[in-house]
């Protein structure tokens, strides 16, 4: 049995805490917040999807994005660009072509399917009860939207992942309330993707976690580790030895491991998302779509509806951007107006959500004997944190992974 600390109580960092303490470790969850699942975990799109997973470097996105930028609704917004950000973007650019984004999809894809079949086996072995519904399904306004998404679609084909072309008049029998006055081509359906409640299952899951012995220690502000004694954690409380510790902080990952000497080029990517009360459920959609042209999701959680979308570059956690949530309340009348209340009680919601430039996360040990990581995830962390929490702890315990981590490791940052 190891003396494990966790830093961070997202979705990842719960996952991870219970995995490990699944297989007889003594966890300790260090968080800086007063309660789990309070930042990129807490409203986002609810969408889990292990089939249309995807990373962020399509060759001519680039130049695709670029050409959206200025328009009023555009899915890509800038919050403010310093060095920083000026030298993600070139890393994320040098990214952005063929056989890279053909190896990183494939990767994701596999860590995925992997995630999926972690999470239905610890929603089935603790009977655990969720906002969700299945499936998923991708619309496209117009021809031209279709034809650009041909050249993926054999990618899916030979990945295997499951999925049907569809026609306007199948999507509106899969989704009855979309708006007959808004033009739909056709779309991608995704049977086996589904909304989930991120946040519910997440606060669910701390509470097996604290039936296996899991602490929590909430308000915790841990300070960067120390290149003479990694795994000694100190907080503002006082300073504890643990035998191992995961990093599994979000956009504080890499404040935490710079001074040991682990550069992690991360950059939060602020998104945006509105969670409204059903107003009239025949009105509603029945599960989760998405908008290809402006990039937004429209998800139905219980009596909500969750609209999420925009990823800004830059800027700050408090400060929106003009036009963000216009663009969200926009695409939720586009498809479903009068669906939701929207005139009253409206969460409106931003967060960060950690990205590297290639788009897929690091998970694993580093050079620092006793460090490990599992971070960087991205828009895709509610999909993907099952998987690479049972992957990292497996490791962790001397074990195989259980998936395939070639490309997720430290070694692709040299």
């Amino acid at each position: 049995m190891k003396k494990i600390a966790v830093i961070g109580a997202g979705i990842v960092g719960i996952t991870t805490a219970f995995e490990l303490a699944s297989m007889g470790n003594s966890v300790t969850v260090f968080e800086q917040n007063s309660a789990g699942a309070e930042e990129a975990s807490f409203a986002n799109g609810c969408i889990f999807s292990p089939g249309f997973v995807t990373p962020w470097v399509a060759p001519g996105l680039p130049k695709t994005l670029l050409g959206k930028l200025l328009r009023e609704h555009s899915p890509v917004r800038i919050g403010g660009l310093g060095a920083k950000e000026v030298a993600w973007i070139s890393k994320w650019r040098a990214a952005c072509k063929m056989d890279s984004y053909l190896v990183h999809r494939s990767q994701l894809h596999n860590l995925a399917s992997f995630s999926n079949e972690v999470f239905k086996d610890i929603t089935r072995r603790l009977s655990l009860e969720y906002e969700n519904s299945k499936g998923f399904m991708v619309l496209y306004r117009s021809p031209e939207e279709q034809k650009n998404a041909q050249r993926v679609l054999q990618t899916y084909r030979e990945m295997g992942v499951p999925f049907l072309e569809i026609s306007a008049e199948k999507a509106r029998i899969l989704e009855p309330a979309l708006n007959l006055e808004t033009q739909l081509n056709g779309g991608l359906y995704f049977p086996e993707d589904e909304v989930a409640n991120c946040r519910q299952f997440a606060l669910m899951l701390k509470d097996e976690c604290e039936k296996l012995g899991v602490r929590f220690e909430f308000n915790s502000n841990v300070s960067p580790l120390t290149p003479a004694q990694p795994t000694l954690i100190t907080t503002q409380t006082g300073q504890t030895k643990f035998d191992a510790v995961v990093i599994c902080a979000g956009v504080r990952s890499a404040e935490l491991l710079s001074p040991i000497g682990i550069k992690v080029p991360m950059l939060p990517i602020y998104g945006y998302t509105l969670s409204a009360a059903v107003r009239e459920a025949i009105d509603a959609p029945l599960s989760g779509i998405l908008d290809d042209r402006h990039k937004v999701t429209i998800s139905r959680i219980g009596q909500r509806i969750r609209v999420s979308g925009i990823a800004q570059i830059g800027g700050s956690p408090k400060k929106h951007v003009s036009g963000a949530f216009s663009t969200l309340y926009k695409v939720l009348n586009d498809w479903f107006p009068g669906a939701a209340r929207t005139s009253e009680s409206v969460q409106e919601w931003k967060g960060a959500r950690a990205m590297l430039p290639e788009g897929i996360p690091l998970i694993g040990a580093c050079k620092v004997p006793g460090v490990w990581l599992n971070i960087g995830h991205g828009s895709s962390g509610w999909t993907l944190s099952c998987g690479a929490a049972r992957a990292l702890s497996n490791l962790i315990d001397g074990r195989l992974p259980g998936t395939n981590l070639i490309g997720f490791g430290m070694s692709r940052l040299d």
